[in-house]
C-alpha cells in the first residue's frame, strides 16, 4: 500500500515540475538552476536549455561536503548552496533562474536558494 502512496506522489511532483517548466526557460545569460530532492541528499544543476547543454553540477555526495555528518538535510542543503554559489561565481554566472522541481520552497529547497542569494548569485 505504501508504494502505492509514493508513487502517486513521485506523480504528481512531476506533474508539477512539467507545469513549471512551461515557463522556466535557462538562457546562457541566466542558466536554470533544477533541484532534485532524494531522501538521503541533495542534486542541483546548472542548464542552459537553449544548447540543451549542463553548464556546472552538484550533488551532497561532493568530496568538498564529506565533513558534514548529514547529507539529507538544512544544513547540507546551506553547505550545498555556498559551494553553488562559489562554483557559479568562479564561471562568471551572477544570475539564475531557480527550478524547484516541483517541491514545495520549503525546508531543504529554500535552505538551498537562500544559501545560493547569500553567496552573491542573484536567483
Amino acid at each position: 500500500m505504501s508504494a502505492n502512496i509514493s508513487e502517486q506522489r513521485q506523480a504528481g511532483r512531476k506533474h508539477r515540475h512539467a507545469r513549471i517548466r512551461k515557463r522556466v526557460v535557462g538562457l546562457p545569460e541566466r542558466p536554470r538552476l533544477c533541484v532534485f530532492r532524494s531522501h538521503k541528499h541533495l542534486y542541483a544543476q546548472l542548464i542552459d536549455d537553449v544548447a540543451g547543454k549542463t553548464i556546472l553540477g552538484w550533488s551532497t555526495h561532493d568530496k568538498r561536503l564529506k565533513s558534514l555528518k548529514a547529507r539529507g538535510n538544512q544544513e547540507a542543503a546551506k553547505a550545498l548552496g555556498t559551494l553553488i554559489a562559489k562554483d557559479a561565481a568562479d564561471q562568471k554566472i551572477g544570475k539564475v533562474v531557480f527550478d524547484r522541481g516541483g517541491y514545495l520552497f520549503h525546508g531543504r529547497v529554500k535552505a538551498l536558494a537562500e544559501a545560493i542569494r547569500e553567496g552573491g548569485i542573484q536567483v
